[in-house]
């Protein structure tokens, strides 16, 4: 396999069916999860598809392999068609384009690929749903929910803070994606969009996915959101703290602000862009307040304007980040 040059190779493969026949691939990037892609894996082979079904794992760690070997002592266990490749560079840029690299070499009639992070559960029938919502609307890219699952009663009331709220709640044509942890991707657009997909230079989960999305629309791909096609995402403790959220608002304005500069470099461009954050700055009090009023949660009442501060400074702390990625606990 060639996928990204010599940074990723195949450590497992089983091989059930003509790799011609699959029409559909699931990946799911992982890194030092796993017990818990263990969990993920499960409602993956669950699901029953009307179409060939094959799943990739890859693993982001390469001196570890722990999930590696976690995902092959599960598929040899199961009778399904699955692969384990290892992405040698470290982030989830490099994860997700060795995984989606893999699936157009591995299974080359492939029509969609969906993924999933390794820290989620699928919903019983979570890929039909998505591809319910692609077919009925000729979506290029679908996403879903990604639903917070808190351990402890008393931090169930940190559901009701924004940052953890789906970008759109009916199901039908959406203007643009943020996230790629609950998604379906057409192969019209693999086709179309040049590689790597996700731009190494922007190896951080919710900007490197972001940019990717963004250039889909800018391409001319349509999205759609799948209301019903939900994943639970297990939330760690330690992000159900208001020194967290106000950290991941401020991350949302960075991320929302290098966006923007992205598109358009130009000095209008960018005064734009400051007169819409300096816009959200001022209307941050009126709609914390309204967000207080609605969830009950003092700490909510602040987005707004973290979200303003973190468009004004657009600073993303790469030691939160963790080489690109995705929080770990």
């Amino acid at each position: 396999m060639t996928s990204d040059g010599q940074d990723s190779f195949i450590h497992f493969q089983t091989k059930l069916e003509d790799a011609s026949d699959i029409e559909l691939v699931v990946i799911v990037p992982t890194f030092r999860r796993p017990d818990h892609l263990v969990k993920t894996l499960r409602t993956i082979v669950s699901q029953r598809p009307d179409v060939p079904l094959a799943t990739i794992v890859v693993e982001n760690d390469a001196d570890g392999l722990a999930g590696a070997q976690a995902a092959k002592d599960f598929f040899s266990g199961h009778s399904f068609d699955s692969s384990v490749v290892v992405a040698r560079r470290h982030g989830y840029a490099h994860a997700c384009n060795a995984g989606l690299t893999a699936a157009l070499e591995l299974f080359p009639r492939i029509g969609l690929v969906a993924v999933i992070y390794d820290d989620e559960i699928a919903a019983p029938e979570w890929l039909d749903c998505l591809m319910a919502v692609q077919e009925a609307h000729d979506a290029d890219i679908v996403g879903g929910p990604q639903l917070p699952v808190l351990g402890h009663p008393q931090e169930q009331k940190w559901k009701r803070h924004p940052v953890f709220a789906p970008p759109y709640h009916g199901s039908g044509p959406v203007p643009v994606l943020y996230s790629a942890g609950n998604v379906l991707i057409t192969r019209r657009v693999l086709d179309g969009m040049p590689r790597p997909f996700l731009d190494p230079a922007l190896n951080i989960v919710g900007i490197g996915d972001a940019d990717f999305f963004d250039r889909c629309k800018a391409k001319g791909f349509s999205f759609a959101w799948a209301a019903d096609a939900w994943v639970a995402e297990s939330v760690p403790a330690h992000h159900t703290t208001a020194s967290w959220t106000r950290a991941r608002s401020l991350e949302k304005g960075a991320i929302s602000t290098l966006m923007e500069h992205q598109r358009d470099a130009t000095f209008s461009g960018r005064l734009k862009t400051l007169c819409k954050s300096l816009w959200l700055l001022a209307s941050s009090l009126p709609v914390g307040l309204r967000l207080w009023r609605e969830t009950g949660l003092a700490a909510a009442s602040l987005h707004p304007l973290h979200v303003a501060i973190g468009r004004l400074t657009a600073r993303i702390d790469a030691d939160d980040t963790r080489d690109g990625n995705r929080d770990r606990d």
